[in-house]
């Protein structure tokens, strides 16, 4: 039996001691069964290119797994460890990625379009030519991701963590980004046309070239942010945020320095451990 067999033999077992439901995996099969649940633990695991439409992982242990190119359309993550796991051109549309942990995952060309993922942790993963459009990503911690040309478009994320990104060519049109933490990151060639950064932290980033046309930048903090090759920025806009005197601002425009005005930012909290794969169950006393 070759290692992916075992390995996925080894899976269902885990799955089964779990309560998952039962399933028969077979290493040359494409599709695997729909609505299945995992719950154990199946580290390194090979399931590139499998079908796992609605498939749920509660509490399951992925962690170094690929599944590129995998098909996991509406599929469900909660509480679930796929650290370092490879995702590249996977396909998770619609997936529910709750309070899961990805970082250092490897999500390149993958479709993440409308999942929602609050509390999901994505520390130093790979969004390279990603897709989030219309996703619901409330407090999601991205620090330290590389997001070079990921598309945001329409997307929510209302205080997300992206404290040390490289953002170089994302795209943020349209995007909810109130509160959100944009410090000490690399936004150059960034799309943030009509985007709403509302009491949003661009502290100490870079936005070369990033496009500002009628961005909401209401209240937002902008110290140390440098914005002087930023293109469609308005007076308006600076005047309603609070700069200080190593905000850096295109020609002509002046900043509004908020004096007294106190800073608290709080340390990123690590990403969680890895649950404890699941028991054997005891064999019945005869």
């Amino acid at each position: 039996m070759n290692k992916l067999a075992v390995a996925l033999s080894a899976f269902t077992l885990l799955a089964a001691a779990a309560g998952a439901a039962e399933a028969r995996i077979v290493a040359n099969e494409k599709d695997i069964p729909r609505q299945l649940s995992f719950g154990g633990a199946c580290r390194q695991c090979d399931l590139s290119g499998k079908k796992l439409v609605n498939a749920r992982f509660t509490g399951a242990d992925f962690g170094g797994a690929a599944l590129v190119r995998a098909d996991l359309r509406g599929a469900s993550f909660v509480g679930s460890n796929f650290q370092g796991a490879r995702l590249a051109d996977a396909d998770l549309s619609g997936a529910e990625m709750m309070g899961s942990n990805f970082s250092y995952a490897d999500f390149t060309g993958a479709e993440l379009d409308g999942i929602e993922g609050a509390g999901a942790v994505f520390q130093k993963a790979n969004f390279t030519r990603a897709s989030f459009e219309g996703a619901e990503l409330p407090a999601v911690n991205f620090q330290g991701a590389k997001l070079v040309s990921t598309s945001f478009r329409d997307a929510e994320l209302p205080h997300a963590i992206m404290t040390q990104v490289q953002a170089t060519g994302a795209n943020f049109r349209d995007a909810e980004l109130v509160g959100a933490k944009l410090i000490s990151a690399t936004f150059t060639d960034a799309n943030f046309r009509d985007a709403d950064l509302t009491g949003a932290m661009l502290l100490r980033s870079t936005f070369n070239n990033a496009d500002f046309r009628d961005a909401n930048l209401s209240g937002a903090t902008l110290f140390g942010a440098d914005l002087s090759r930023a293109r469609n920025l308005t007076q308006q806009q600076i005047s309603e945020a609070c700069s200080d005197s190593s905000t850096r601002l295109p020609s002509g425009l002046t900043p509004r320095l908020c004096k007294g005005r106190r800073m608290v930012v709080f340390k990123t909290p690590a990403p969680p451990e890895p649950p404890e794969p699941p028991r054997a169950p005891k064999q019945a006393q005869r």
